[in-house]
């Protein structure tokens, strides 16, 4: 393998091509791997790539204890001097194919035909929206199986702990500038913006061409994909809302005029307070960064409402028919808020669907389990559906659907939520073991 770094037939280098260097990042304590929704994509497109969990499991604890240098970026290639644990330093490069001239021409094509993209790239902003259409235009830009080739002076066969943990640096990166990907895939920044935005110019003046050419029609109207692409003709959007130090207060029912026969006006004082409390969420919500960019949620049910009325603390008769709404008797409901104050909707969920696993996401979430503990450190676990109980404690995680661990644990005998959910099922199974009984 002492050539192996001068073969570049299968990743030919282009003379104009960018080059970025990035420094070394301090270690990540106390932190999910990677924020972004780019750096979390790369992060799961190498973990469900893999075939050695083990090494994929010592190159994070590498990457997340500062041993990755500084790392170069080229198309096809990033570079790194990665530390192993006896300090010795190896050379550890990532491969991943080039897009070709044609599937170039076809991401161009794709976003120049979606204003929004277009206009979010030109603002250096990455929609996550952008992979999926990308694809649908047969253009990936994540990798899949068998895409990324590690190459390390310790000669592993498959990703070594060194190229796991260089590729685990790059989600990292990816947070600070999801521009990274493009320029892996062959793009640097400078010249895929100039790109759009000559394309984007041709094919409005082809449009202003044949506008000009072609007779007016009485009554023909605006067509709505132009005037959208048109800024110059739209006025400026108002400036955001200012958002209250607190929510509003509705108005006092408490008046001298007798309220209607079985009118509750505790209760519509309560159901007031709390439309202003979620408004206000929501309205918080709606303001953050990338709020855009984030998938829309379902709608809550009326039995879901009712649960999140009921984690407001209301009078003991409001909260009875808040139970009695949800069909729940009072610890149903005490135990759906308790789910609720973790994690909302999906928390929920899990708490009251058993579902089963598709073997694919099966063997996944095994291999999760399988990684998290050293061989003599695994617990026993008794598998039921997406459910693992974890034999002699009364400690359980359950697998949600977006592949997720949620902590369960024993109290009198029913099964109760035990914390938030996790991507580490370790850390799952550490907060389930914190109390309940045996």
């Amino acid at each position: 393998m002492s050539d192996m770094y001068d073969a570049h037939d299968e990743f030919p280098e282009d003379g104009d091509a960018e080059e970025r260097t990035f420094a070394a990042l301090p270690p990540a304590h106390g932190r999910g791997f990677a924020q972004s929704w780019w750096g979390q994509a790369w992060a799961k497109a190498l973990e469900d790539t893999a075939l050695d969990f083990a090494q994929l499991k010592a190159g994070r604890m590498l990457a997340r204890a500062g041993a990755v240098g500084a790392v170069s970026v080229r198309p096809g290639r990033i570079t790194a001097l990665v530390e192993d644990r006896e300090g010795a330093l190896h050379r550890s490069d990532v491969l991943l194919q080039r897009l070709g001239e044609e599937e170039w021409d076809r991401f161009l094509g794709m976003a120049v035909e979606r204003s929004g993209h277009i206009a979010a790239l030109l603002d250096r902003d990455m929609p996550p929206h952008l992979v999926e259409d990308a694809a649908a235009a047969g253009v990936e830009l994540l990798p899949g199986i068998g895409d990324l080739e590690p190459r390390c002076d310790c000669e592993a066969w498959d990703h070594c702990a060194h190229t796991a943990a260089l590729s685990y640096q790059l989600a990292r990166l990816l947070d600070q500038d999801p521009f990274v990907l493009f320029l892996l895939r062959g793009r640097g920044e400078r010249r895929l913006l100039d790109e759009l935005q000559a394309r984007s110019l041709r094919v409005r003046g082809a449009g202003d061409a044949a506008s000009e050419a072609t007779p007016p029609r009485e009554a023909a109207g605006v067509d709505a994909a132009e005037a959208y692409a048109s800024a110059v003709v739209l006025p400026p959007l108002p400036e955001p809302p200012v958002l209250p130090s607190e929510p509003g207060l509705p108005p006092s029912l408490d008046t001298e005029t007798p309220p209607p026969a079985g009118v509750d006006v505790a209760a519509l004082e309560f159901l007031g307070a709390q439309a202003a409390a979620e408004a206000h969420r929501l309205l918080a919500e709606a303001l953050t960064a990338g709020h855009e960019q984030r998938a829309v949620r379902p709608e809550s049910t009326a039995s879901q409402d009712a649960v999140r009325l009921a984690a407001a603390a209301p009078q003991r008769h409001i909260a009875e028919r808040l139970a009695q709404e949800a069909g729940r008797g009072r610890e149903g409901l005490a135990l759906a808020v308790r789910a609720w104050e973790h994690g909302g909707g999906d928390a929920l969920t899990v708490l009251e669907e058993e579902w089963a696993p598709d073997p694919e996401s099966a063997a996944r979430a095994r291999a999760a389990l399988a990684a998290a503990w050293e061989p003599d450190e695994q617990p026993v676990l008794k598998a039921s559906r997406g459910r693992w109980t974890v034999s002699g404690t009364a400690a359980q995680l359950r697998l949600g659907r977006d592949g997720r661990w949620w902590p369960y644990r024993k109290e009198r005998g029913r099964w109760c939520p035990a914390g938030p959910a996790t991507s580490d099922p370790a850390s799952a199974l550490a907060a389930a073991l914190d109390g309940g009984e045996e």
